[in-house]
């Protein structure tokens, strides 16, 4: 199945890009941006292709070089392509960005070439055949996303988030480390397929699902070590672009391609259910106070990246394969076109007033949204939807339901009424399209969601009490903002309840010091 090399051929194409670009690092380096950017459309189009082909030939595992289980190799399934074409595509748009953004900083051929290798390198994990090159691929994103970081080493607070960032990144790669050394020794072997086949439960497995799941939640910046997500503005635009849209998606990813040793211990992913949920929870709220447009995409990424780890803690990894795909094209697009936001919210005439909600108001509201999303689960098919699936629409019509309560407010008019049901509608059928979608590409490559326990059970009704709870608070803010305790309160949500400061002063106060 000589099909199976081809997506190599991406990454490589990107890193031979990356060693020119370092050969001409300086300002307007000819045809260096010309040229990476044909390189990122070439593995783009290898990547479509491949996926094509898996259509058509069916899955499987090939190595490429190397011997005793190390070197490349690539695992070729409905995850991985959907990954490699994600990635690919995402990286050509911000390498065709790059281009015209950069024109003219004095190093921008170097930018060039980081932002080419750093691609490469979540192009290899995605497609990674066996533990040694994912350890591998994963430990080059890390530090080549870190030249990217510090492209203006002169900025106080861009030395201070990328520090910070290597430091989370260290213990990440340590713990996939244990977990690379864990599950050799469990199974026998390092390549992927074998170890997800035959993987038994036992202490040395549940060790292992710990330690991706540490390795995982470090990645996609989960409290309480978020900050550094937080903090790398200062990077060029197209850096977070490429940060948020791809390289963040790599956690994700991990706990998605384990998704059977994650199975076998319950407990670890009960843990992933709590901190995402919770994360999901307080990276919304605070990104809801946050008066700059980076900084509100940038903890947007950090809640949308709790709700995928929550996804996969419920066992629900097609949804959470979707989730990325959905957040990776909207933060692509959203950082790309930031610079905009503030001339077209200027362009906007002021509006008159907001019709707010009563408390009537939103209690119709969640109720109609309920019984929306009911009709149309009975309609296309509660049948066959494990109970954690059904959860997260719940969750997810939360949302819609908040929307719905601004159009049944008593002063608004009428069409906005109508427009907001038929949002939830068109919500609600989406979501059932959609999974059902996720799970047909996805079926044989991820095992189904297993029936709920108790402790499963336990964990459903919190998520959703909770996440009921702050969309009802969100629904009735205009009739408690004046309350003295709602100033206080986004104040601290301002801050990110301080989360980020005491992970400073842990840190010694490297972060306050000044430039040299």
């Amino acid at each position: 199945m000589a099909y199976l090399f081809l997506p190599l051929v991406s990454p490589l194409v990107l890193l031979v890009a990356a060693l020119h670009a370092a050969r001409h690092p300086g300002k307007r380096p000819g045809l260096v941006p010309k040229l990476t950017e044909a390189a990122a459309f070439a593995a783009f189009a290898i990547a479509a292709v491949a996926a094509t082909l898996l259509v058509v030939k069916g899955p499987g595992t090939s190595a490429m070089i190397g011997l005793y289980g190390v070197g490349l190799s690539v695992r070729l399934d409905a995850v991985s392509a959907v990954m490699l074409v994600l990635v690919s595509f995402i990286g050509w748009i911000v390498l065709r960005y790059s281009k015209t953004y950069m024109d003219g900083e004095t190093r921008q051929g170097a930018f060039t070439s980081w932002m080419s290798a750093t691609l490469a390198a979540v192009l290899l994990i995605v497609m990674s055949g066996n533990l040694f090159q994912l350890f591998a691929a994963w430990t080059l994103t890390s530090v080549s996303l870190n030249r990217l970081l510090l492209f203006y080493p002169e900025r106080a607070t861009a030395r201070r988030a990328a520090r910070k960032k290597a430091i989370v990144a260290r213990l990440s790669e340590g713990a996939l480390a244990g977990a690379v050394i864990l599950l050799i020794a469990t199974t026998g072997t390092s390549d992927i397929e074998t170890i997800l086949a035959t993987i038994e439960a036992n202490w040395l497995t549940m060790v292992a699902a710990l330690l991706i799941a540490v390795s995982a939640v470090l990645a996609s910046a989960q409290f309480p070590v978020h900050g550094w997500l937080t903090e790398v503005m200062e990077a060029p635009t197209p850096v977070s672009a490429l940060l948020h849209a791809g390289v963040i998606n790599a956690g994700g990813f991990l706990l998605i391609r384990f998704a059977d040793v994650m199975l076998l211990a319950p407990g670890v992913m009960a843990l992933l259910v709590m901190l995402g949920g919770f994360t999901a929870l307080f990276g919304g709220l605070v990104m809801l106070t946050q008066p700059a447009v980076k900084t509100s995409l940038a903890w947007s990424t950090v809640a949308q990246m709790a709700f995928m780890v929550m996804q996969c803690g419920l066992a629900l990894f097609p949804l959470a394969l979707l989730h990325i795909v959905a957040h990776s094209l909207y933060k692509a697009h959203a950082f790309l076109s930031s610079g905009e936001a503030v001339r077209n919210v200027a362009a906007i005439r002021r509006p008159g007033p907001i019709a707010a909600p009563s408390a009537r108001n939103v209690l119709q509201a969640f109720a109609i949204a309920i019984v929306i999303y009911g009709l149309v689960g009975t309609i296309l098919g509660f049948d066959g939807k494990s109970i954690q699936a059904i959860a997260l629409g719940v969750i997810l019509i939360f949302g819609v339901a908040y929307l719905l309560a601004q159009g049944f407010a008593d002063a608004a008019p009428r069409a906005l009424m109508r427009r907001t049901v038929i949002y939830a509608l068109v919500t609600s059928v989406s979501y059932f399209a959609l999974q059902v979608v996720a799970q047909s590409l996805t079926a044989g490559s991820l095992p189904p969601t297993p029936s709920p326990g108790p402790l499963e059970w336990a964990l459903i009704i919190l998520a959703l009490l909770s996440f009921g709870f702050v969309a009802v608070a969100q629904a009735t803010f205009p009739l408690w903002a004046s309350h003295p305790a709602a100033a206080g309160l986004r104040v601290h949500l301002t801050n990110g309840l301080y989360a980020n400061a005491i992970f400073d002063k842990l840190l010694d106060g490297w972060s306050k010091r000044s430039v040299a």
